[in-house]
């Protein structure tokens, strides 16, 4: 899988992208479309696509920097977080043991903003551990989950079908997987003949249906800022699923 999340530049991101306020992401002074408003807090949006209530076991595959693992341990008992990138797990553990990363907001060329990113207020750290690992390789003695959350994540694997076949050990009958992806199927991620043969929500539909039963699906758009003209601003579709009693 590609290095390049491991770089200063993509953990500095991320760190906005997860913990950075509107004002930071969108500084005041300039009209910003309201759409770009709109994408902020996607890391929290797509945790609220679960069902109300509480769940015993939650899973973030694909965590990044974490924002959304510690938003499901507000509703969930205990919640692994597990990322393929060294350098946004340990920025992870980190903010779980309360402490504070400063980071470089990139403005313009050589022009940087600090920033600080912390854990978000109101979160037991208790309830939550991060661990290095690859989503296409988890442990066979992970076990079964309430909650699975995967965003993002699909279409930055190479053998994707690995994480799919993987699902119905990992969520609980009865349990509920969300599943976020913006069909961003690239070849230096995911080699051409592992991507779907057509459209990725009827591979989905396909791949899941045997074991899982959809709920609903909707499009949640995200906003990455790289500087303070360029932006990734993209719409991630989402899927809700019911893992089948039998």
């Amino acid at each position: 899988m590609s290095a390049i999340y491991e770089s200063e530049k993509l953990l500095a991101e991320y760190l906005l992208f997860h913990f950075g306020t509107a004002e930071e992401i969108l500084p005041p002074g300039r009209e910003w479309p309201p759409g770009m408003r709109d994408a902020l807090g996607f890391p929290m949006r797509t945790v609220a696509h679960f069902s109300p209530g509480s769940a015993a076991r939650g899973l973030d595959l694909g965590c990044a920097v974490g924002r959304s693992a510690f938003e499901m341990a507000r509703c969930c008992d205990e919640v692994t977080g597990i990322d393929f990138s060294h350098a946004f797990i340990r920025a992870a553990n980190a903010l779980r043991r309360g402490e504070t990363i400063t980071y470089q907001r990139v403005d313009e060329a050589s022009l940087r903003t600090p920033l600080t990113a912390r854990m978000p207020d109101g979160v037991p750290a208790g309830r939550v551990r991060f661990q290095q690992g690859d989503a296409m390789r988890l442990p066979a003695d992970l076990g079964a989950f309430d909650r699975v959350h995967a965003a993002n994540l699909l279409c930055r694997l190479p053998q994707p079908r690995l994480l799919l076949e993987r699902l119905p050990a990992l969520v609980a009958p009865g349990g509920e997987l969300v599943l976020a992806t913006p069909c961003t199927w690239l070849e230096e991620f995911t080699p051409p003949e592992n991507w779907p043969p057509g459209n990725t929500f009827d591979w989905l539909m396909s791949s899941l249906e045997p074991e899982f039963q959809l709920l609903r699906s909707s499009e949640e758009p995200f906003l990455i800022r790289e500087t303070a003209r360029k932006f990734q601003w993209t719409f991630s579709q989402v899927s809700v699923w019911r893992r089948r009693d039998s």
